[in-house]
């Protein structure tokens, strides 16, 4: 996974220069280049938590697109030895996302975490789709057709909003930084005043060959329309992009109806 990509992408969208945030978290803006470019490996997770912090978004997202472990778990297993054996143990019986859900509950339930000691919960994506804005197997002949198909999609979930000023904001946003987060996925967003945030999700039939961080065509868009930019809109783009890390594209590519996407996708999102 590409987490330059997805850097470049939220700081963009944070309204933040490469330089600005390079001296944010006192690193040189050439590091935070080569990074976001791919040429030098993933920051260490101290240095993600710090560029986290300043993009307004939860660490763990960021540690999970760059494959990191928090530093607060490494301790954790450092202090109490035992605790790796039990995730050995999780990882043998092979949980589902569901499944770790329901044991996440009863912790909740048990042993419930001091207020401020995690970070604010992740929005799941799910509850911004429909049916109806989920498009699976798209033939189409280039980028501009998807994105036609989606901010028609998007605008039919708006009264009175103009497709073409969907489409226009869509192809704005990816001209200021391009949406592709790696793992075959692409996360173009635009903007409306007074918006519900909406999203349409689009699996392609003949993947997309293109300019993406990863080499790997495109194969699944998701689309976002947000009344604003601002801290909610980062979270999900961070959050989307740490689904493509988990194999969302692998995973819709096998199915036929939008149902059975927003069921994979339910409990992909089981835990955020």
């Amino acid at each position: 996974m590409h987490l330059g990509a997805t850097l470049r992408l939220l700081r963009t969208d944070a309204g933040l220069s490469l330089r600005d945030l390079a001296r944010r978290i006192g690193v040189s803006s050439a590091y935070l280049s080569r990074v976001e470019n791919g040429v030098d490996a993933p920051p260490t997770p101290e240095r993600l938590s710090a560029i986290a912090r300043e993009l307004r978004v939860p660490s763990s997202l960021l540690m999970d697109v760059a494959n990191r472990m928090s530093p607060s778990v490494a301790a954790y297993l450092e202090e109490v030895p035992g605790a790796g054996a039990l995730f050995l143990d999780i990882a043998q019986r092979r949980l589902s996302g569901l499944q770790l859900a329901r044991v996440r509950d009863f912790l909740e339930a048990e042993f419930p975490v001091a207020q401020g000691r995690r970070d604010a919960p992740v929005p799941p994506l799910a509850p911004l789709l429909a049916p109806e804005r989920v498009v699976v197997q798209l033939s189409c002949a280039g980028w501009d057709d998807v994105l036609d198909v989606v901010a028609e999609r998007l605008a039919s979930s708006q009264p009175g909003a103009d497709v073409a000023r969907v489409v226009g904001g869509l192809k704005r946003h990816r001209e200021e930084s391009s949406c592709a987060v790696g793992g075959g996925v692409a996360v173009p967003h635009s903007f409306l005043p007074g918006a519900v945030p909406t999203a349409a999700l689009v699996t392609l039939a003949t993947p997309l060959a293109g300019d993406t961080p990863d080499g790997k065509p495109l194969r699944v868009v998701v689309a976002i329309l947000d009344a604003e930019r601002g801290n909610p809109q980062l979270v999900r783009l961070a959050h989307l992009a740490r689904l493509a890390a988990h194999g969302l594209a692998d995973r819709l590519l096998g199915l036929s109806q939008p149902a059975q996407v927003l069921s994979s996708l339910e409990e992909l999102e089981a835990l955020r």
